[in-house]
């Protein structure tokens, strides 16, 4: 009993000798009283003995090469969208521009029912002329309205921005007090032609919208090359279009007046037998939402001559209010304005440009339909310029003189 007692103390004192001994070293190593062991150089030994590396603060040089890193992916995308081969497109070799612009205007409005029955508004044409100044993409400029220089002008602006890959059409239109019957239709068997050209003053519209478009072969098609003259095609070739468009119609007409005038042209009495009330609306409110698809050709057909064609064809949802004149009866009950139609805008121009100088004509028409059994409008309005112009300011001197300083 005793030799195993004395066997089990040895082997406690065996175990305990070894323990006591590794805390004497332990402590040896670490001493708080000890100045000579800061906390920096104990973290230090940590990190090291554990193999961590902990995070070092970023250095002034780190932030401004991450900044130059950020600007520089910027810099990539604004210049995707002037990103051209130069096979098929030379770039402009001068940043300024003078130019000298005729603008006319058109407009026209067609509204008819089921029954065949019409009326047609248009006002006069408008010319303008003034002249512009240019920087690159940006365009300034004044014209006077020749046609409206006694009267009420009508109050417009046509904004078209051109780049590569982008395109932005922006337009506001609001109309004075010239409009005229364009034409009346009541039938084969009644004689209208007394409607003719009649000046009319009962009609106002106003639109307001936009269209933005993606150009697909951006870096072969230049649109700039045949609205904007900031490029010039040197090879045929052609791109797919897409885009959304936003616009809002408003139209005011007034019938009492149109009845009088037609009593007195046609005689009273007419009207009873031949007036329906699908056209008798006082005024029609309708906002389009579009999207559109279309392509855009342009043919070098000579040196330094371009000719483009682009049709863009839009699905678009309308949504109108109208107000009835409670005057007339059977007024349409049933009638709504919400719509899928078929709207469309067309350009064509055709320039010639050498690089310091450039003339040329270009159209761009809008067009915007609503289509049902009792009621139908349509409306088409648009541009045609006619401009010549001078480029200066080189890019090449001006980037001689960087690389000189």
């Amino acid at each position: 009993m005793r030799k195993s007692t004395f066997t089990a103390w040895l082997s406690l004192c065996m175990l305990i000798i070894p323990m006591t001994t590794s805390m004497a070293a332990a402590t040896e190593k670490y001493n708080p009283d000890d100045q000579s062991h800061t906390v920096g150089q104990s973290v230090d030994s940590a990190a090291k003995d554990s193999s961590i590396m902990l995070p070092k603060s970023l250095s002034a040089k780190d932030v401004k090469s991450k900044k130059r890193h950020k600007i520089s992916k910027v810099r990539k995308v604004v210049r995707g969208f002037s990103s051209i081969d130069t096979a098929y497109i030379e770039q402009q070799a001068y940043i300024y521009t003078v130019m000298l612009q005729n603008t006319n205007t058109f407009e026209i409005y067609h509204i008819s029912n089921g029954k065949g029955q019409e009326v047609v508004f248009a006002p006069k044409p408008s010319y303008k002329v003034g002249p512009y100044i240019g920087w690159r993409w940006v365009f300034l400029g004044y014209t006077i309205d020749l046609t409206h220089l006694s009267g009420e002008a009508r109050q417009d602006l046509n904004l078209s921005v051109y780049s590569n890959q982008i395109g932005f059409d922006l337009f506001w239109r609001k109309s004075g007090d010239d409009y005229r019957i364009s034409q009346v239709n009541f039938g084969k068997k009644y004689d209208t032609s007394g409607m003719h050209n009649v000046a009319f003053d009962g009609f106002h519209s106003s639109v307001r919208g936009f269209n933005v478009y993606y150009i697909f072969n951006h870096r072969r098609f230049s649109y700039p090359a045949a609205y904007s003259q900031s490029t010039i095609q040197r090879r045929s070739q052609g791109s797919p279009l897409a885009g959304i468009g936003y616009t809002r119609h408003s139209l005011d007409i007034d019938w009492e007046k149109f009845h009088e005038v037609v009593n007195e042209r046609l005689g009273k009495g007419y009207l009873d037998d031949v007036t329906d009330t699908a056209l008798m609306r006082s005024n029609v409110e309708y906002t389009d939402f579009s999207v559109s698809g279309g392509y855009a050709y342009n043919w070098v057909f000579a040196h330094n001559w371009l000719l483009d064609v682009s049709l863009q064809l839009a699905i678009a949802y309308k949504h109108t209010k109208g107000d009835a004149n409670t005057e007339h009866k059977g007024m349409f009950q049933e009638f709504d304005f919400r719509n899928f139609n078929l709207d469309g805008i067309s350009r064509i121009g055709i320039v010639w440009n050498n690089m310091r100088w450039y003339a040329g004509a270009n159209a761009i028409f809008h067009a915007y339909n609503y289509k049902k059994k009792q009621f139908q409008t349509n409306n088409i309005f648009g541009n045609v310029n006619f401009y010549v112009g001078y480029n200066f300011g080189s890019i090449h001197k001006k980037k001689k003189n960087k690389t000189k300083k």
